[in-house]
């Protein structure tokens, strides 16, 4: 890892009809538009998805450090997350975050150990270590 601080940058520009197109420095261009929610197309990533898919990402790269780190052996992993918009003080604001994570294991793995690694991931994840929202973790081990 790089020493701390580590700076990102990210532009976004648009014309009045057109889909808002974010950039970063060696990275694909994605286009972003208003959600459904808000009036939008519904069709493109918005700030909305964009945020809760970071928290997404987040846990299931924090989950293969922290399991790499541990020396632990595992087959899959996925995470599904809800972010949850409503007003609080007078702001809008996400105020809840479901994080879903399953974890698929080989036969005989230690599942209380599998479940710690998981959760150690949530713990760790600086997306949702930056955010003000409450976060609540759903785990699921299965054997196969």
């Amino acid at each position: 890892m790089q020493e701390l601080p580590h700076l990102y940058r990210v532009g976004a520009a648009s014309t009045p009809e057109g889909f808002v197109a974010l950039s970063s420095p060696g990275l694909a261009r994605l286009e972003s538009a208003s959600p459904a929610e808000f009036g939008g197309p519904g069709t493109q990533w918005s700030p909305e998805t964009l945020l809760v898919a970071a928290i997404a990402d987040c846990f299931v790269l924090t989950f293969k450090s922290v399991a790499k780190a541990s020396k632990f052996d595992w087959r899959f992993v996925s995470c599904e997350v809800e972010g949850t918009l409503d007003r609080r003080d007078g702001r809008m604001q996400f105020v809840r975050y479901l994080v879903r994570a399953t974890l698929e294991v080989p036969a005989g793995t230690d599942e209380k150990r599998a479940y710690r690694l998981l959760e150690k991931a949530e713990e760790n994840c600086l997306i949702t270590n930056s955010l003000n929202g409450e976060i609540e973790l759903e785990t699921e081990v299965r054997q196969v």
